[in-house]
């Protein structure tokens, strides 16, 4: 276990669980994306609580501001997160922003998602920036099943469906997870649980990751929707089943809340992304990845 992937556990949510009464703050700078997964369902509203949604998009001169509000409203923030609503690395949005951040706040862990399309040919520009922790969305390492979930990717310009575009998708994560690992970068691996497409895959998923040197695993159960919406929902014990297989090659993280890509305050205890964003009440509730 890395001294990093240590302090992470008692400084960052998604390490710790709750347990570590640390804070986040989720900076929505990244309006697009260049896969298109057959269960998200990008969108600007106030009212879902999900990754893939966000109130606004923001430019990145106008994230100190944010931070600096949210900073005054709960000093129990420790990290500066991007999330989306799309992908941090299909525009240079997210990686501008946090050079900002590492200039105007470097006491904060600086976190970034992605769905690792184009990490490997982006991560010394993630590694020179300084990033801290970062989470990998992985579904699949077997491309017949990845294209069940993932109907193709964007790829320098040009649209790749199916099989094909799900063998450079996975190729360019596997690639991007090892050099970022190698680095010292602590990565983190999200998995979207779909019963009959990837639920019998997970444990090879995880000994994969494990093999990689990612430090944590967190399995996230798939709320229909989009073109998935027909699918079932995983129960409990297929859940807790998943998440033991997996448990045998890498540590499985068990508290995610399923923030939005605007979330802001400490999970469960402290809420502040409605003062910030200006967002209204949430009162609905659905999830895709992020």
């Amino acid at each position: 276990m890395s001294n990093n992937y240590k302090n992470l556990q008692s400084s960052h949510p998604c390490f710790g669980g709750q347990k570590n009464h640390a804070g986040r703050i989720h900076l929505p700078v990244s309006p697009g994306c260049n896969i298109a997964c057959r269960f998200c369902d990008r969108t600007l509203n106030d009212v879902e609580q999900r990754p893939g949604v966000a109130s606004k998009i923001l430019k990145p001169e106008e994230t100190p501001d944010i931070v600096r509000k949210a900073l005054e409203l709960c000093p129990g923030i420790t990290v500066a997160g991007i999330a989306g609503p799309g992908d941090t690395l299909a525009t240079d949005y997210a990686l501008d922003t946090f050079r900002l951040i590492k200039e105007q706040f470097p006491q904060l862990i600086r976190c970034m998602s992605t769905n690792g399309l184009l990490l490997y040919e982006r991560a010394d520009e993630i590694i020179d920036v300084g990033i801290d922790s970062l989470t990998v969305t992985v579904n699949a390492i077997d491309p017949e099943i990845e294209a069940k979930l993932n109907k193709y990717i964007i790829w320098h310009g040009e649209r790749i469906d199916g099989i094909e575009g799900a063998k450079i998708l996975i190729e360019n994560q596997i690639k991007g997870i090892e050099k970022m690992t190698e680095a010292g970068v602590t990565v983190k691996v999200n998995t979207v649980l779909v019963p009959e497409i990837n639920d019998d895959h997970i444990e090879d998923i995880a000994k994969k990751m494990g093999s990689l040197g990612v430090s944590i695993y967190n399995i996230i159960p798939l709320i229909p929707q989009y073109e998935l919406k027909d699918c079932r929902k995983p129960v409990c014990w297929e859940i807790d089943e998943a998440r033991t297989k997996a448990g045998k090659y890498i540590d499985v993280f068990r508290h995610c809340q399923h923030c939005r890509a605007d979330a802001a305050g400490i999970p469960g205890e402290k809420d502040v992304g409605d003062q910030i964003y200006q967002r209204r009440a949430r009162v609905k509730e659905t999830f895709s990845h992020g």
